[in-house]
């Protein structure tokens, strides 16, 4: 268990929100660079690499609007815990959800680890 101050976590959520919308963008720039490399590009090897990086895409995307969901989840813990007591909110500290974060963190590893080895299939084929 751990706990942090309530404006940490609000913070913390805040800066992830906006992480997470820069990795969106940054799919939608995959997806388009998987375009030039297919229409320039028809091996099958070449083909099957884009399909493999196509599903990679989605599925990251898809983990992005999960992640979102549960933030603004435990935003919303964190509003009511405001409301249901606003004295001192700067000074009391509540239950950190470290599932979010390994979820959070794991997913930063895998999107690094793939815009790694998107980038060097793109540099390649390009």
């Amino acid at each position: 268990m751990s706990e942090k101050y309530l404006n940490e976590l609000h913070k913390e959520y805040s800066q992830w929100n906006k992480d997470l919308g820069f990795y969106a963008d940054e799919l939608a720039t995959f997806n388009h660079r998987l375009e030039e490399i297919i229409t320039s590009n028809t091996k099958t090897e070449v083909t099957s690499q884009v399909e493999h990086f196509q599903n990679q895409f989605i599925r990251q995307k898809e983990v992005i609007d999960i992640l979102k969901h549960d933030l603004n989840a435990e935003e919303a813990k964190l509003v009511a815990n405001v409301k249901a007591n606003n004295v001192a909110t700067d000074h009391r500290k509540t239950e950190e959800n470290l599932k979010l974060v390994d979820q959070y963190e794991t997913f930063k590893k895998i999107f690094t680890e793939l815009k790694e080895e998107f980038t060097q299939f793109a540099a390649k084929v390009m």
